[in-house]
């Protein structure tokens, strides 16, 4: 047997040197087409898939072959073929695939037939899911998305794609792939692009990545930005809960009987498919599936997307997928599209032989010319062929790339685009690009530049940032800032400095200095917009600044294999700040929670100007994290273990003047894990402490980012309910700890109503110690999702002294 497989394969993998095209056309017999049709040379690896005109194209030298023809719901063709040194054409026309019904006795306790099909394919299913140990195989992706109407604007941004074409319907995407895909059990995989195309995008390698989608696993997992906890399989260990089935025929395919099932969802609002899967008879295997996700599958961004698989013998006993096509379709903030993405195995080679370390770390790997292919190498090789307006698309954009080469050009673009809008002045800031210079400059927007403190008044903080790349993993980035208080009349300038570059990991230098307004817990848990409203309308300064001359340089290197370094060293000569302002405009009772520039909950005065010199180093690491490799870059795609992070800083004593002395630690362990149907826990662990804390100033105590104000901080690191700086400590020791569950619509899915707005619960706990006089703790709950950014959270705070509160938290999907 292995000797007849490695026969097939050199034969299947040599064929193509000297092939000549076997083209046609496959409809039905009402004349209509048949979309991405498979066809397949009978006992062999060789295969291709018609394109959405129901054309296809097969490279086969010249010979006498028997050609298969298959679509779902449509019968098997055969046509033997002589293909002459000129090539042949052969056209296909499929009959509806004819069911016959089984007799069935009606009665109360009556079955469907389904069900015991059903049964027998979920018994057989961990056999078909491990079945091949090994393989690899050839694979071809094309991907178009197409526009049908889009929005004039979007939050007050002119929507232009610059290609000289105002119809509303337009092909935004066309990508073609071609690569290879290894798999070795258990769950070790790798795909090597050899060729990739993007319209439009010479130097751009396209998201079509080679990966199978199988129904043999219990849960399939699609893309988490569709529904993070998966899909479920119509024959997964439990798909007789969540699924009803009916029988609607079956029909003979090459002697075996092939029934096909219609799968439809118990339940609305399930992650579940609906439409049909067809199962072999007696094997108990798959055949192909038609199904269907909608947004009652409890989808995110896509409307529907449809999927179609048709698996092939290999061998007599070994079935694998042939074709798998996707249908997304999309309608989010105006924009409608509409799309295909065609997947074609082929060649497989089910005895592989893999040199040693093969399979690491790198699981798609871009060779370096794999973008630089000519039109006619595609032309040669193509198993799908093109659409007449993809052929236009291609012409098109490609001819455009190179009219935006001339800097003129893309000089007379940016001038059109680069044009200040009302939204973007007062709520979401605006970037203006030069593309013949690869460079952006970025403002914030006057709701970030403009706001309010007892220390400044009113003030300005503008930080506008110019960046520029040269090359794909360099470049460079400049954020001036200026900050004027119009009460104390204090102003404050600095520039910060970053080189990005590495090729094998990021590495990066940023340098600043100058005189900067800085939070007393420098990690700035107090959002000075949320601040400016509390302290106007409520009179909590919650804020707490001082100013400081200061310089400072960091150095991250990627090291890879999921490990990162951080250098730090700072300077800081630290001035202390008073109250300036007592401008309130709400309850004159509140004027009285006013409190000074300092945290009287922990010191009883301003601290005086002293100097300081710090220096750390943080080391993280994500063992098993997986990369995609480019030509000239790293893409880091995580991994299923957690991140370890060790930081070590000292406090240099009489360098420069400093006027600290001190050593902290701090070990911390952070990850999310994805329980699928359950949700996504996620937590963050951490102990640390002093080592040394014989000169510590008040900004080097370990602060617990608190929070006491109604917007929400960063979940994870933390904690909701508790004072800013109540609770700061230099102790030897602390542990800290978050945990959330996000339901992602487990529960709330069987709630009436409440399942339509696709809204879903959280939990969690945060807390921290110090010891048994200095501790705090808090449990919330709540809703996240509405209108698919919003949270809220309901949080019961606990801590030492009979500490004691509970309040709202409103949240938004950027901290999450």
């Amino acid at each position: 047997m292995k000797k007849l497989l490695s026969l097939l394969f050199s034969i299947s993998a040599g064929m193509y040197t000297m092939a000549v095209p076997v083209k046609g056309t496959i409809k039905d017999f009402a004349g209509n087409i048949l979309a991405f049709a498979s066809i397949v040379v009978k006992g062999s690896f060789i295969g291709t898939t018609a394109n959405n005109e129901g054309k296809y194209v097969l490279n086969l030298p010249a010979g006498r072959y028997t050609l298969q023809c298959m679509h779902v719901g449509y019968k098997m063709a055969e046509k033997e073929v002589m293909v002459e040194p000129a090539g042949a054409t052969v056209d296909f026309v499929l009959s509806i695939q004819e069911l016959t019904l089984r007799e069935i006795v009606i009665g109360n306790e009556t079955e469907d037939p389904a069900y015991e099909i059903i049964r027998q394919a979920i018994k057989k299913r961990p056999f078909y899911k491990s079945q091949v140990k090994a393989f690899e195989c050839e694979v071809y992706i094309k991907g178009q998305l197409k526009l049908k109407d889009y929005p004039s604007t979007i939050f007050g941004q002119k929507v232009d794609f610059s290609d000289g074409d105002s119809s509303k319907q337009k092909m935004i995407y066309l990508s073609e792939t071609i690569a290879k895909y290894s798999f070795q059990d258990p769950g070790k995989e790798k795909a090597v692009v050899t060729s990739t195309r993007v319209s439009g995008q010479a130097e751009s390698f396209g998201f079509s990545s080679p990966r199978f989608v199988t129904f043999y696993d219990n849960n399939i997992q699609i893309s988490n930005a569709l529904n993070p906890r998966g899909f479920i399989s119509p024959v997964a260990d439990n798909a007789l809960s969540f699924y009803k089935y009916r029988f609607r025929g079956s029909f003979q395919e090459n002697g075996r009987t092939i029934s096909r099932i219609q799968v439809i969802p118990k339940r609305s609002f399930e992650p579940l498919f609906s439409g049909y899967i067809s199962i072999v008879e007696d094997e108990w295997r798959i055949h192909s599936v038609d199904l269907m996700l909608t947004k009652e599958s409890q989808m995110e961004l896509a409307d529907t997307l449809r999927i179609e698989h048709l698996y092939v013998p290999v061998t007599k006993d070994v079935w694998m997928i042939h074709s798998q096509v996707l249908y997304p379709s999309v309608k989010l903030l105006g924009f409608d599209a509409t799309g295909s993405f065609v997947t074609v195995y082929s060649n497989y080679n089910l005895q592989p032989s893999f040199r040693k370390g093969y399979f690491d770390n790198i699981v798609l790997q871009y060779d370096s010319a794999s973008n630089k292919k000519p039109r006619a190498f595609w032309d040669s090789v193509r198993p799908v062929p093109l659409l007449d307006d993809e052929v236009l698309d291609y012409i098109k954009k490609d001819s455009l790339e190179l009219v935006r080469r001339d800097p003129e050009y893309l000089d007379s673009i940016d001038r059109r685009k680069n044009k200040l809008t009302p939204g973007g002045v007062l709520l979401f800031g605006q970037t203006f690009s030069r593309q013949s210079k690869k460079s952006l400059f970025t403002y914030p927007p006057l709701i970030e530049v403009t706001n309010f403190n007892t220390v400044e008044g009113f003030n300005i903080n503008f930080s506008p940032s110019y960046s520029r790349r040269f090359a794909e993993t360099q470049s460079v980035a400049l954020t001036p800032a200026i900050r004027y208080g119009f009460t104390n009349k204090h102003l404050n300038a600095d520039l910060s400095a970053r080189y990005a570059f590495g090729k094998r990991g990021h590495h990066s230098i940023s340098i600043a200095g100058g005189k900067r307004v800085f939070q007393i817990n420098n990690e700035a848990p107090v959002r000075p917009i949320v601040n400016t409203y509390n302290t106007l309308l409520f009179g909590n300064n919650f804020l707490k600044i001082y100013e400081a001359l200061f310089s400072e340089l960091s150095y991250i290197r990627g090291v890879g294999e999921g490990l990162t370094i951080k250098a730090y060293i700072s300077y800081q000569d630290r001035i202390p700040l008073e109250n300036t302002d007592n401008t309130f405009w709400g309850k004159s009772k509140n004027l009285s929670k006013r409190t000074p520039n300092y945290p009287t909950e922990l010191v009883a005065e301003n601290f005086s100007r002293h100097q300081a010199l710090t220096g750390s180093i943080t080391v993280s690491y994500r063992p098993g994290t997986k990369y995609i490799q480019l030509p000239e870059r790293r893409i880091n795609l995580g991994s299923k273990y957690p991140l370890f992070t060790a930081s070590y800083t000292k406090g240099l004593n009489g360098v420069l003047g400093s006027d600290i002395d001190f050593d902290r630690w701090k070990f911390s362990v952070k990850d999310d894990i994805n329980l699928k149907l359950l949700g996504v826990f996620d937590y963050n662990i951490s102990v640390g402490g002093f080592l040394n804390n014989r000169k510590v100033e008040i900004q080097d105590y370990q602060h617990f980012n608190g929070n006491q104000m109604l917007v929400a901080t960063e979940y994870l690191n933390s904690f909701q309910l508790a004072p800013y700086y109540a609770r700061s400590t230099t102790e030897p020791l602390y542990s800290t700890l978050n945990v959330e569950h996000h339901f992602n619509g487990f529960l709330t899915n069987k709630i009436p109503f409440v399942k339509k707005l696709n809204v879903y619960l959280v939990g969690g706990f945060n807390a921290f110690v110090v010891h048994k006089d200095n501790y705090y703790y808090e449990v919330f709950g709540g809703i996240e999702n509405i209108l698919k950014f919003l949270r809220v959270d309901y949080v019961f705070g606990f801590g030492s002294n009979g500490f004691r509160n509970s309040a709202t938290r409103i949240g938004f999907r950027v901290f999450n």
